[in-house]
């Protein structure tokens, strides 16, 4: 029997199958030595299992995925982990104010999900703690890339039909900083879920850790949300320099107008994406974004 894997702790898996969930494990000889990640199975994961008991089956086989988004693992005997597979689109939940959420975090994200071919959209909430000027700009930025951004407030219900509708017939990812409101959004998204919801510290104006898993929530018959734990690195650790700038949409066009065939578009001569930045073409602190990530790769020295 198939079945899509809806959560993962440890060694031990919760499957739905013919609209039953089954408590799970990986049969004996399953096939890890190969896996270069921390989870040799993810949530959104498409499985074959083999039914023991009424609650209980084995998995078996892992199907193949269309696509998975991975970020940096804790453990040092492997370089990554899966954070969910399969997903129809990615969703980063941001907030301009307690916590904000920046422009190089978002970048981040959306190269992530460019990379691993992804569609990602924002969702900028909480809409009702400040007035319109103070997101416009991220709105503006991200739009006009082709991004769909979601202003929404749980409070007021600003958006929130709108971003249902966006969600159905899709298995979504929701991501963000800790702090942002994931958990209430799902909460009113799922009637019933009653994920617990985390506070904000005084100290720090950031938010305290309400998931540590991932899991994905069924919110009808062909839509699932996948929540994810406050993520505070992407798998960019794993991206070739050359290419990072493929993962910035914005700037396909003008890659090839370039003069050098390996151009990391940051001083060579007759770049034209710098000549693209430096008119307007494309927004600088999208630019200076793309920068912070060859940096972090040990591109300069």
């Amino acid at each position: 029997m198939n079945g899509l894997v809806l959560k993962h702790t440890g060694k031990h898996y919760e499957v739905l199958a013919s609209d039953k969930v089954y408590g799970c494990t990986l049969k004996g000889n399953f096939r890890t030595k190969d896996i270069n990640t921390t989870n040799p199975i993810a949530v959104g994961d498409w499985v074959e299992i083999v039914i023991e008991n009424d609650q209980q089956a084995v998995i078996t086989k892992l199907h193949e995925r269309k696509n998975h988004i991975i970020r940096k693992a804790t453990k040092l005997s492997k370089p990554s982990q899966i954070i969910a597979a399969n997903i129809d689109c990615a969703y980063l939940v941001v907030t301009r104010v307690v916590p904000e959420t920046s422009t190089g975090f978002i970048d981040r994200f959306l190269a992530t999900c460019e990379a691993y071919t992804i569609d990602a959209a924002l969702i900028i909430n909480k809409m009702d703690l400040y007035d319109d000027e103070e997101e416009k700009e991220i709105e503006h930025i991200y739009s006009n890339i082709g991004y769909p951004v979601y202003k929404t407030s749980v409070v007021s219900g600003l958006g929130m039909e709108e971003l249902k509708k966006s969600l159905q017939g899709k298995i979504n990812l929701f991501s963000g900083h800790s702090g942002v409101g994931k958990s209430t959004l799902l909460n009113k998204l799922i009637p019933g879920l009653k994920l617990k919801t985390g506070e904000i510290s005084l100290t720090h104006f950031k938010g305290m850790h309400t998931t540590s898993f991932s899991e994905m929530h069924r919110m009808n018959e062909n839509t699932f949300i996948i929540d994810t734990p406050g993520i505070r690195e992407f798998g960019t650790f794993e991206f070739d320099p050359q290419f990072v700038a493929h993962y910035f949409k914005e700037m396909l066009p003008y890659i090839e107008q370039c003069r050098y065939n390996n151009c990391i578009h940051v001083h060579e001569k007759d770049c034209a994406v710098i000549q693209a930045v430096e008119s307007g073409a494309i927004h600088p602190e999208r630019y200076y974004n793309y920068i912070s990530i060859l940096k972090n790769e040990d591109i300069f020295n």
